[in-house]
C-alpha cells in the first residue's frame, strides 16, 4: 500500500516548503505552550509526510526552533541540568521520528498512520520517564493527569497538522486539474 500523505516523490522544493512549514508551527507552539510543544505529533507527522532523512531533519528543526524560542524570549534557565535535558529532548525527538516513521514503511493506512503517531508518543514519554527515573528529577512531575495532557495536546496537534497535510494535497489536486 501506498501512503497517500506522503511527500517523497514530490518535489524537493515541495518537501522543503513541508518542513518550514513544520518549524514555523513551532515557533507559534513554543510561544503559547513552551515546554509542553508537541514534539511527538511533529515527530510523528514528519514521519508521515517525509522520507526518513528529511523527517528527521524536520523534527530536529522543529526542536531546534522551540529552544531557540525557550532560551531566547521565553528565559529558560542555563544551567547544566537544563541544558543536559535539552540535549536530551533534541536525541528523543529523533527517536520518536524514527519510531514513527519505522511504522509508517510497515502500514500505511489510516491505522498506520495512528500507529506512527502513538509510536512516536509513546517513545517520547517513556524515555523521558525513563531518564527522569534514572537520573532522579522530576518523575514525579509525569503524574497520569500531566501525561494525559500531554497527550492530547501532541494527538490535537497530530490531527491538525494532518488536516493541514490533506487540504495542502487537495488544494493541489484541484489546482492541478484546473490547469488541465
Amino acid at each position: 500500500m501506498m501512503n497517500t500523505l506522503s511527500l517523497a516523490t514530490a518535489p524537493r522544493g515541495t518537501r522543503l516548503a513541508w518542513g518550514v512549514l513544520l518549524a514555523a508551527a513551532s515557533l507559534i507552539f513554543s510561544g503559547a505552550l513552551a515546554c509542553a510543544v508537541p514534539l511527538a505529533a511533529f515527530a510523528a507527522i514528519s514521519a508521515l509526510t517525509l522520507n526518513r532523512r528529511e523527517a528527521l531533519i524536520a523534527s530536529f528543526s522543529v526542536f531546534l526552533v522551540n529552544q531557540a524560542v525557550g532560551f531566547t524570549f521565553l528565559h529558560y534557565p542555563t544551567d547544566v541540568t537544563t541544558l543536559a535535558w535539552g540535549a536530551a529532548l533534541g536525541a528523543i525527538t529523533l527517536l520518536s521520528c524514527a519510531a514513527a516513521s519505522t511504522v509508517t514503511h510497515r502500514v500505511s493506512t489510516f491505522a498506520g498512520a495512528l500507529a506512527a503517531f502513538l509510536a512516536s508518543f509513546l517513545i517520547y514519554e517513556g524515555t523521558i520517564l525513563a531518564l527522569a527515573l534514572a537520573t532522579d528529577s522530576g518523575a514525579g512531575a509525569l503524574a497520569a493527569a500531566v501525561i494525559g495532557r500531554i497527550f492530547l495536546i501532541n494527538a490535537v496537534t497530530f490531527a491538525g497538522l494532518l488536516a493541514v497535510r490533506v487540504l495542502v494535497s487537495t488544494l493541489i489536486e484541484a489546482r492541478l486539474f484546473a490547469v488541465q
